[in-house]
This record gives C-alpha cells, structure tokens and sequence, in this order.
C-alpha cells in the first residue's frame, strides 16, 4: 500500500461509517471543510435531479411535500448573526431530511418504483444522514441554540413551499446543499481555521 492509497482509504472509510453513526478513529474532526466531501453530496443530488427529469407518472407524489425556500439574499446572508445562519441550515436539512424520507415512503407505495430511482432515493436518505452527522461534528447544532436574550420574535421562521415530484424534490436538494449549506460551511470553517 502506498502512502497515497492510505489517506484515501481513511477517507473512504469515514464516509462508509458516518451514516451509521460510529465513532470513526483518524478521521479528521472537520471532514466537512474539505470541499471534496460537500461536492460529493452535491453531485450525487444532481444525478438524482438529473434522473428523475424525463420520468412524468412515476414521478409524481399522491400529495405535495414541504421543502425549505433554496433561494439565497447574499446581503442578508452577510449580515446574518452565525446563530441565525446555524439555525436556517438545521432548520432546512431537517425539513429536507424528512421531505425525502416522505418521498420514498411515497415512491415505495407507488405502482412499480424503478429501481434506479429507488437507488437515488437512498442514497439522498443516506446522505442526508451523513451531512447531519459532519454538521453536528463542526457544531452547527450547538450554533443553532438560540441565546437566551434573543426574543422569540427575531427568529424568522424558514421559509418553505411545497414540491409535487421527485425531480422538483432534487433539484430543491441539490440547491441547498450548492446555496445555503455551502455558505454556512465555507465560513463555519473559515471561523474554525482563525
């Protein structure tokens, strides 16, 4: 084995074991800012995206799902508190999370799911739990408390709509990984190099 292959293995191997849960030894405690791992999510979200755009029936939901508003104000995102953008992002990654464990609830109830689109679905689920895990390693969780002199009223609830099928489910996936999460990591880790 060369000197190479090893970080590599290190690395393969914290991503295979992050979804389960485990404690993975060597692993760098701030995988997440290595940029490689987030754009892995991302690509991996728009080949589901990519996918699902030519199925029509198949695709669609027997009920709408809610998913977080993607869109990004850089000014107000700038001018955010760490603690709101925290928030936004957890916030957003579960109601993400569980739109897409709704959609393969939804997908498995359906006629005849396609494997291939069953595939995407996992491994979005699987993905998602991944991302959650590397979040609560770079402590967005504990960023995401409001302080206790915050009022209730200055936290503006998360913006949201609701998505019909599978594609419109991914594509509002692979947007937040590539907009808001992507933001939040970029100066999560940038506050964690100072």
């Amino acid at each position: 084995m060369g000197a190479r292959e090893c970080p590599a293995r290190l690395l393969l191997l914290s991503l295979l074991l992050l979804p389960l849960g485990l404690p993975v030894l060597g692993a760098p405690p701030r995988l997440i800012c290595d940029s490689r791992v987030l754009e892995r999510y991302i690509l991996e979200a728009k080949e589901g995206e990519n996918a699902t755009m030519g199925c029509a029936e198949s695709c669609s939901f027997s009920e709408n799902i809610t998913v977080p508003d993607t869109k990004v104000n850089f000014y107000a995102w700038k001018r955010m508190e760490v603690q709101q953008q925290a928030m936004e992002v957890w916030q957003g990654l579960a109601l993400l999370s569980e739109a897409i464990l709704q959609g393969q609830a939804l997908l498995a109830n359906s006629s005849q799911p396609s494997e291939s689109l069953q595939l995407h679905v996992d491994k979005a689920v699987s993905g998602l739990r991944s991302l959650t895990s590397l979040l609560r390693a770079l402590g967005a969780q504990k960023e995401a408390i409001p302080l206790p002199d915050a009022s209730p009223s200055s936290a503006t609830p998360l913006r949201t709509f609701a998505v019909d099928t599978l594609c419109k489910l991914f594509r509002n996936y692979s947007n937040f990984l590539r907009g808001k999460l992507t933001l939040y990591t970029g100066e999560a880790c940038r506050r964690g190099d100072r």
